[in-house]
C-alpha cells in the first residue's frame, strides 16, 4: 500500500495457523511479547506492556524503574472477535492528553478455518490527531502494525 499524506486510515492483516479463540487471547494476554521494547515513550527501558483487555481498561508501559506510560484506553472488547482502543499517541510521539485528538484503532479476528485466524488491524481517524497527523502514515510500514502482526504470529505459532 502507497503511503499518501490524504489517508486518515490503515489497514493491515495477516493469517495465522490457530483457532479464532487462541489468536485472540494471544494477542490480548501476550501483548507484552508482541509490543517491541523499542517502542518506547519512557525515559527508562520498557520492564513490560500490559494490555487490560476490557471496555475501560487501558494499555501501558512499566519502565524498569517503575514507572507507567498510559497510551492507549480499551474502548470495546469482544472475545474473541474484535479489540478496539484509543492511540493517545501525538505526531509528536508524545502523550495526547485530548481524548478528542485520539485515533483508533480495532483489531478484528475473523476465523478462516478451525485453525486458521485472519488478524486485521484497522487504524482510523488518523486526522483527528490534529496538525502532523500525516506523520502516521507509515504506521501500516515495516517497523508500523506489520512489525506487530509478524511478532504476533511468532508467538501465536510457536
Amino acid at each position: 500500500m502507497s503511503a499518501t499524506s490524504e489517508r486518515t486510515e490503515l489497514r493491515v492483516d495477516i493469517t495465522v495457523d490457530v483457532p479464532i479463540d487462541f489468536a485472540f487471547r494471544v494477542f490480548t494476554e501476550r501483548f507484552d511479547e508482541i509490543k517491541p521494547r523499542e517502542h518506547n515513550l519512557l525515559a527508562v527501558p520498557i520492564e513490560r506492556t500490559v494490555l487490560e483487555p476490557h471496555a475501560g481498561g487501558t494499555i501501558y508501559d512499566v519502565g524498569t524503574d517503575g514507572t507507567v506510560c498510559t497510551w492507549a484506553r480499551v474502548l470495546a472488547c469482544d472475545p474473541p472477535n474484535t479489540l478496539t482502543f484509543t492511540w493517545d499517541i501525538s505526531p509528536r510521539f508524545q502523550i495526547e492528553t485530548d481524548p478528542s485528538r485520539a485515533s483508533e484503532v480495532e483489531i478484528r479476528f475473523v476465523a478462516e478455518a478451525p485453525s486458521r485466524t485472519r488478524v486485521e488491524v484497522e487504524h482510523r481517524h488518523l486526522d483527528r490527531h490534529g496538525e502532523g497527523w500525516q506523520a502516521f502514515d507509515t504506521l501500516d510500514g515495516a517497523n508500523g502494525w506489520p512489525l506487530y502482526l509478524e511478532r504476533f504470529r511468532a508467538v501465536a505459532e510457536a
